[in-house]
This record gives structure tokens, sequence and C-alpha cells, in this order.
């Protein structure tokens, strides 16, 4: 199968000198994929030059004459910006020009822009935005949801977790992921009457439901997705975030302290090379916009070259294992199973 990826080549913080260039790296890394650059036809031809590169069959460029500004309000982006690159890259998806879009751009806008162009799969109320960070035993926890939904209510818990496991069963090949549900504790008895709301509906839903999990769990690999609102989502992937960069700062600050550190650093350097490395948020780069009628990746504003090119990864990933066809499969036996419980 053919995928073709439409890319906003100039969303995040350093547009097309990041976008371009990963996109040029995916198109060798994968025969069989297509590239849409989107955005102002001058801007990226001129950096494809810059790169010794020019439109072609697989490549090609899709003029946008407006840009969506980071900090720019996503009413007003969704209003005034219909043809900014943002929107057009969304819109590529819509018409089936391209299979999926990844986007640095403006996080709100990107996903009113996306509800609103390319509307929710049967079964789902609001989209949520899911992401992967790694564990203990060497692999990967997704959590959603993070901020696209401060409030609510049960049944939208529940319908996280059916996208979460799907996520995972498609991109990790399995077939029967444990769904978590962060709480206060792990006792039914635990949390308020959402989550134990959400937490009958998760064990009714016919998932793998493995009950309440807490913070430290995400991080010790105990469940392959865990389930929140967007409000606690958010607030968790920055704390850890924050946590990760003082530790960071904590380790050169030490090693700072005199001849006799800096020499233990120079031996300890593979070491830190290598903790570093598997902390690297760029390898874990690109959110999934789930429950739309269509893959839409979020990648991080500041990401370089390679933070990017994982982001465009995992959009080709999505596409080829149909990520989109087993949400709404899954969705329509988990209403199934609902209303044979009623």
């Amino acid at each position: 199968m053919d995928i073709s990826v439409a890319i906003d080549c100039m969303g995040g913080d350093h547009g097309p000198r990041v976008t371009v260039p990963a996109a040029l790296a995916l198109q060798r890394a994968h025969a069989d994929v297509a590239v849409v650059l989107v955005g102002p036809r001058a801007a990226l031809e001129a950096e494809l030059a810059a790169h010794g590169a020019s439109p072609g069959p697989r490549l090609h460029v899709h003029h946008a004459s407006e840009v969506v500004r980071m900090d720019e309000p996503p009413a007003q982006a969704l209003r005034y910006k219909k043809d900014s690159s943002m929107r057009v890259a969304v819109n590529l998806v819509k018409t089936g020009e391209a299979h999926a879009c990844v986007s640095a751009g403006n996080t709100g806008a990107l996903m009113a822009t996306s509800r609103y162009v390319l509307k929710t799969l049967p079964g789902i109320d609001r989209p949520a935005i899911a992401t992967l960070l790694p564990n203990m035993r060497g692999g990967w926890t997704y959590v959603l949801d993070l901020g696209a939904n401060v409030d609510c209510t049960p049944e939208q818990l529940m319908q996280f977790g059916v996208m979460g496991a799907m996520l995972v069963a498609a991109v990790e090949h399995k077939e029967r992921p444990t769904v978590g549900l962060l709480n206060i504790g792990v006792e039914d008895i635990k949390g308020n009457e959402t989550v134990k709301r959400a937490g009958e509906l998760l064990r009714d839903s016919g998932l793998n439901f493995h009950g309440n999990v807490e913070g430290d769990d995400i991080f010790k690999g105990t469940t392959d997705v865990v389930v929140c609102d967007g409000f606690v989502g958010n607030a968790l992937l920055k704390a850890s975030e924050g946590v990760v960069n003082m530790i960071v700062d904590f380790l050169r600050q030490e090693f700072s302290r005199g001849p006799l550190r800096r020499l233990a650093a120079l031996a300890a350097l593979p070491v830190l090379r290598a903790l570093r490395r598997r902390i690297d948020p760029g390898r874990y780069n690109g959110a999934s916009l789930l429950g739309l009628r269509g893959v839409v990746i979020k990648s991080h504003g500041s990401a370089d070259v390679a933070a990017f090119g994982q982001a465009l990864e995992r959009a080709v990933e999505q596409v080829r294992n149909d990520i989109i066809q087993r949400i709404s499969q899954r969705m329509a036996r988990a209403h199934g199973t609902a209303q044979a419980a009623e």
C-alpha cells in the first residue's frame, strides 16, 4: 500500500528548516511513502533546492498562503485562516489526497481544525491526545488524554481507553493490551464519582482492564495504556518533562564542581550519553489525535529534524496498521457490549 503524508511545513519553531529535511529523510527510508509539503511554494522549493531536491512523483508541494502562529487563538485560526498550511494539510486528509497529516504547529488550532474538518468517528464524543512515555521495562506506556479535554464524562474516559488500546494493538502488535485508569489509589473506592463510574464502564467494555493505577505506574510499565482526563494528563506530562530537565541539570552541576568531578564526568561520559538517549523526548515525539476520521499527528513545536522524523514515522505506522478502522470496529463492539449489559 502506497502511503501519502501531508506535512504542515510552516508549523513549529523552526518551520521548513526542520520539516523539509525530515520529509526527505522519511522518503529515503520508505520507498512506498509519498510526501505533500504544504506551505508557501517559493519558500518550500527554496528549502528543497538547498538540500539538492526538487518536486517529483513522490514529492509534491501544495501551496498555502497563510500560517497559523503558535500563540494564535484556535477559534481565530479556524475562522480566519482557511488557507493556512495547517488547514490545507488537514483538508488533504479529508479529500483522500493524503492518508495522514503531521504538524508541529499550535496544538489548540490543530485539534480544533482537525475536529471541524475531519469530524469524529462513530461512538466517539471527543478526540483525545495520546503520547507514549518510556517505562522501566524498556518499553513505552501510552497515556491519554494530554490536554484536549479538560473535563470528561465517564463515557468519554471509557472511549479513551478503547482508543488507546487500539493504538497499542496497531503499533505494538499486542491484541490484548492492558488498560489502567489513573487514580489517587488502586482501590475501587478511591477517586471522584466520574473516575469510579469510568472504572465500571471500562470493566464492562470488553477491554483488558487492569483497574486503577497511580502516577508512578506509568513509569513502572504496569499497564500498556493509562487513561485520564486532559487536565490531569497535561499536568502529568509537563511535570515529567520538568523532572527530566531538573535531573539532567543537577548532573551537569555536580560534574562541574571541581577538576576531579570533571575527570569523573569524562569517565562516565558513555553512561551519561546512553542515559540521555533513553530519556530524550525526541525519541517519542509525535502525539496522536485519536478519534478523528483520519490520522493526525502533533509534533512538539521545538522538535529538531530527528524528532520531527519520529512524528512522521508514527503517522506512517498508524496508516499502515489501519488505526482508524481498528478504533471504529472496537467502538462498535464496545457499544454492543454496553447495550447487552443494560
